[in-house]
């Protein structure tokens, strides 16, 4: 039975360790967009180049998440925690110094890996260290200071690529993981799952890490038409019906085909498959309208970014809340159109643009739709399977969102005939960004019509969220198994 307590100076202690740890993870999914435009400027590379910049990471750790949260369960949570920070920030290193755009990527996707194995840590620990009477005052804490971080995120991400340049947005990860690592080891006690018995799933996780790099490359590269795109795209479906045939046949796999058997969480994931993809598009090419089209400075175009945010980490409670009372049906309904109208909005984003009449406006939108369907969706998730697998379940569609938003990055560019050298050109990335915000307001369409006619009002009795306050944007919140020890990833953050 975990006994820290939350006064004791050890529980502040484990508490601090867990916030920086997740605020790595937080940071980087927050500041790279608003770094992009100086990157391609200073490594010499087209759009291809910043696409995979995100996307690179973003493969790796989707693909891995899940068996990231089973080492910690196997090998102790502890262990696989400072691995990960240290991991991570090797691969941070890595980017900051990085000479040519193909090494940056590379070490974008090692950054992704140690992401894998860091992230599930932060709330398995605490469920796995706290008194069962601190534990959910301590992941409010917790998820309180990471949305917090969430917030600061994009303006110290403009602030370092205006200021020293767009290396320290990378570089910023070692000292953290300097403070981080070694807390870990002095102040958290190990604990694992006495239970964690069965076979990794090695192979499933790496057959949807490759799914996912080979269908990306080719959306990427398709403007090129070449073979290899071809090729890929052909080998990216084959590898993707091999991973749900391994999955079907393994005794012990990583994602379970039967947990699909409830038609309330299929419905939910293919809402935030739509959901996701809408934001990941969003995010990626707006932080290059506002510095590109508008000429705004790194630090301004961060710094816009952050009404979302803040709305989400003020109201995300009280959404939760109110579905509770009301059903999520209504909630992930009207999310998505209100996102949807906020997409449209930035339809009035262009050249001259002013933040208070043009982007602020449509930013408020999207963050109010944002804070309606986000505590909801996750509600939903947890409610639509047995409480037992709660966890796995909150894995599964945190992957799927990450999935869906890498997917959109890769896609956009291609459907809007954006190309190499579209962000250097202001006019036509212009010309761009209008044909995106309409095809990502199509896609919330398609997601709120689907929860409209698929999501029921879950049981009484049901699995609620321990996470209450979410400050991220880029994907739902994870959850764990409440009562022991947490047997499945937990949250990136709030």
């Amino acid at each position: 039975m975990p006994d820290v307590r939350l006064a004791s100076t050890q529980g502040r202690w484990v508490l601090l360790t867990t916030v920086l740890g997740s605020s790595m993870a937080l940071l980087d999914s927050t500041v790279v967009n608003v770094a992009l435009p100086h990157i391609g400027r200073d490594l010499g590379t087209g759009l291809a180049a910043l696409q995979w910049t995100v996307n690179a990471y973003m493969v790796t750790l989707a693909g891995l998440i899940l068996l990231g949260g089973a080492l910690g369960d196997r090998f102790g949570r502890r262990r696989i925690f400072v691995l990960g920070v240290v991991w991570f920030a090797a691969a941070s290193l890595l980017c900051g110094l990085a000479p040519t755009a193909e090494v940056l990527i590379a070490a974008r996707a090692l950054q992704g890996a140690g992401g894998a194995l860091l992230t599930p840590g932060s709330l398995a620990l605490i469920q796995a260290t706290f008194h069962p009477d601190d534990r959910g005052r301590a992941v409010g804490l917790w998820s309180g200071f990471g949305g917090v971080g969430a917030a600061v995120g994009p303006f110290l991400g403009g602030f370092l690529v205006d200021g020293p340049g767009w290396r320290w947005v990378f570089l910023l990860n070692v000292p953290l993981a300097l403070l981080c690592a070694p807390i870990a080891l002095r102040h958290v006690p190990e604990s694992s799952d006495e239970r964690a018995h069965a076979r990794f799933d090695v192979l499933g996780a790496v057959l949807g890490a490759v799914a996912l790099a080979l269908i990306t490359f080719a959306l990427i590269e398709a403007r090129s038409a070449s073979w290899a795109v071809g090729i890929a795209a052909v080998a990216g479906v084959a590898a993707a019906v091999a991973f749900v045939m391994v999955e079907r046949r393994r005794p012990d796999p990583m994602v379970p085909p039967d947990v699909f058997a409830s038609r309330q969480f299929t419905a939910v994931n293919v809402v935030t498959l739509c959901v996701y993809a809408a934001f990941g598009g969003f995010f990626f090419l707006t932080a290059l309208q506002l510095q590109v089209v508008v000429g705004w400075s790194a630090l301004a175009a961060g710094t816009a970014l952050l009404p979302t945010t803040v709305l989400m980490l003020l109201l995300s409670a009280r959404s939760g809340e109110l579905g509770e009372r009301i059903g999520p049906r209504l909630q992930l309904t009207v999310g998505p159109l209100l996102c949807a109208l906020g997409m449209l909005l930035m339809l009035r984003v262009g050249p001259g643009a002013s933040y208070p009449a043009d982007v602020l406006p449509a930013l408020v939108v999207m963050g109010m739709g944002m804070v309606t369907l986000v505590a909801p969706l996750t509600a939903t998730v947890l409610a639509s399977v047995d409480t037992a697998r709660a966890g796995l379940a909150s894995g599964v569609n945190n992957a799927t969102a990450r999935a869906a938003g890498l997917v959109a990055v890769a896609a956009l560019p291609l459907l809007t005939g954006m190309g190499q050298d579209a962000y250097r050109t202001p006019h036509l990335f212009d010309a761009a960004f209008g044909s995106a915000m309409p095809i990502c307001a199509g896609v919330l369409v398609v997601g709120s019509l689907i929860a409209f006619t698929t999501v029921r009002r879950p049981a009484p009795g049901c699995r609620r969220p321990e996470c209450r306050t979410h400050g991220s944007v880029a994907v739902p919140p994870l959850e764990g198994e409440r009562g022991r020890p947490a047997s499945e990833p937990g949250p990136a953050g709030g």
